[in-house]
């Protein structure tokens, strides 16, 4: 439950805390007077999206703060999952907003994230304001309310999970049935490349090997003359450089007796003349090796040109490259040849997948079926207490032909509050009376399904008055004595009379700003407080006896 609510800097609100009870509460004011700003801050503090506007003129940052107590609702394992710290007494949410435009979010004093935020938030509190009642007309909030009442969540998930996979399955089906559709259009066309590329058959790093080896042969004979001349000057002639570096060496060898660095010397030679030995008889065997082949000369200049217009034509730079194209060819054409196989086997997987859904949907619409009869007698029972003896209340269900996230059914509320009127969809016929009438019966169904602490009405009473009032006040008076937190905002003093525990917002005007304030009322506090909303600003004694009746003060 909310146990206590510090807010800084918020809107009208310079600073306020705040402590709530459990049980029945109700929160007065008059119109405007900051109500709205309450429920503001209790969003934020659950996920809301954050409006820096919100905070106060001329300050830097906002706080907002609240304290409540996650005992006995199962929110071990959320905290344990976000690594944070679980005390069953105490749960601390703080989101402070700053003018600069940040936002930060705190779960007993660690970061957070925002939806980590809304995720505990959903768990600890429902905020029921005024354009909720909208949704009592929509189809999703409808099954909601079927799928609450039946208790089999982990049916649902499972056919959520097999809807999920027969859509995967169904798209693929369709894409694989595409590419076939496109890849066979094209077919003759990837052959005939594929095919060009095969008889070509690229090889790696081949356009550096073509370039060199055509300018080898190119120059072939002016290659062949300097290997011949460079083997002529080591190895032959009148002088050769071998010969001439061996008696060097000979010389200085006999000088190693008297001459210590003879030997050292020596060996340098001696290395010399064999590396030079050896640069001789390769120079030797590379001109033996060079000949001019004009024929050969032209097949490597045809390939080299060949080479360089298929680059051109698959627009890429190497036959690296090329050689890459043509195995995505033959995957695209080997996809093709084996498509017929690939597409019976998804046909068999969308076949088994849509089965499965519809089993499971079949077991979704038992269960939905059974929840209906419970929730149409308790709504039928709850609305007959709030001044709707001749209401009829049904769940309207309608099989699909293919199935949809919610199962194979369309489902509707059906709604006649007169006698001899037909039901029909209850956004189209309700009043916005009997709308709140119905909303707070069935949230009240809910949350004796539901183990949710904290449960805000926002002026769920709008478009009833008296008796039926009072009616509503004691629905949420019995909701609090079942073990959560109620808390109706109200302008009926019918509804306020019944609250266990009454707070008052008020404004509080000065000559350069505007403030508002929230605080419990005493007894005494609460008969004027509804005297005043019996009578208005002049309070008459009969207000004050009506007020001192409805809270059943005795004289």
């Amino acid at each position: 439950m909310l146990k206590h609510l510090h807010i800084e800097n918020y809107a009208l609100i310079e600073s306020l805390d705040i402590d709530f009870d459990k049980g029945f509460s109700v929160i007065t004011g008059e119109t405007g007077a900051g109500k709205s700003i309450l429920l503001g801050a209790i969003g934020l503090l659950t996920g809301d999206r954050a409006d820096m506007s919100a905070i106060q003129t001329g300050k830097q940052r906002c706080v907002l703060e609240a304290t409540f107590v996650p005992d006995q609702y199962g929110l071990e394992s959320f905290f344990e999952d976000n690594d944070l710290d679980y005390d069953p007494t105490e749960c601390i949410v703080r989101r402070e907003l700053t003018a600069n435009g940040k936002s930060r979010a705190f779960i007993n004093d660690t970061p957070t994230t925002i939806s980590a935020l809304k995720r505990l938030g959903a768990s600890l509190i429902d905020i029921h304001s005024q354009h909720q009642n909208l949704l009592l007309g929509q189809e999703d909030f409808q099954f909601s309310v079927l799928d609450t009442v039946s208790g089999e969540g982990t049916l649902l998930q499972k056919y959520t999970e097999a809807y999920r996979k027969w859509r995967q399955t169904t798209k693929a089906l369709a894409d694989a049935q595409d590419s076939l559709a496109n890849g066979r259009k094209d077919e003759d066309y990837l052959r005939f490349q594929l095919n060009e590329l095969q008889s070509f058959q690229p090889q790696p790093g081949e356009d550096d090997e073509l370039k060199q080896q055509c300018d080898i042969l190119e120059h072939a004979q002016d290659i062949k003359v300097a290997l011949s001349q460079g083997y002529c000057l080591l190895s032959e002639g009148e002088t050769p450089v071998l010969e001439s570096l061996r008696q060097v060496r000979n010389q200085i060898s006999s000088l190693q007796k008297f001459f210590p660095q003879a030997e050292e010397l020596t060996e340098r030679l001696e290395s010399c003349r064999l590396e030079l030995q050896d640069i001789s008889s390769t120079l030797e065997s590379e001109a033996e090796s060079i000949e001019y082949d004009p024929h050969r000369l032209e097949q490597m200049q045809m390939r080299q040109d060949t080479l360089f217009s298929l680059e051109q034509k698959h627009r890429v730079d190497s036959s690296d490259q090329l050689i890459s194209i043509m195995q995505q060819l033959e995957q695209q054409l080997d996809q093709i040849d084996n498509s017929d196989e690939h597409i019976r086997q998804l046909q068999e997987q969308e076949k088994k997948a849509l089965q499965e859904l519809h089993t499971l949907a079949e077991k979704l619409t038992k269960v939905r079926h059974k929840a209906a009869k419970t929730v149409e007698k308790e709504i039928v029972s709850s609305l007959k207490h709030l001044g709707m003896p001749n209401v009829r209340f049904q769940v309207g269900f309608t099989p699909t032909d293919s199935p949809t996230p919610n199962g194979m059914d369309k489902v509707a509320f059906l709604f006649s509050a007169n006698l001899g009127s037909d039901m029909q969809n209850i956004s189209q016929v309700a009043s916005g009376g009997e709308t709140a009438r119905v909303m707070l019966s069935l949230k009240a169904l809910l949350s004796g399904v539901v183990s949710l602490p904290t449960i805000i009405f926002d002026e769920i009473d709008t478009g009833v008055s008296g008796h039926i009032a009072e009616a509503m006040a004691h629905i949420m008076h019995n909701m609090g004595q079942q073990g959560r937190q109620v808390i109706s905002i109200t302008h009926l003093p019918q509804i306020a009379a019944l609250g266990q525990n009454h707070y008052k917002v008020w404004k509080e005007d000065s000559e350069s700003y505007t403030r508002s304030h929230i605080s419990a009322l005493t007894q005494e506090q609460r008969v004027t407080e509804i005297a005043n909303m019996l009578s208005g600003s002049n309070v008459s004694a009969e207000a004050i006896n009506n007020a001192r009746a409805l809270l059943g003060i005795k004289e």
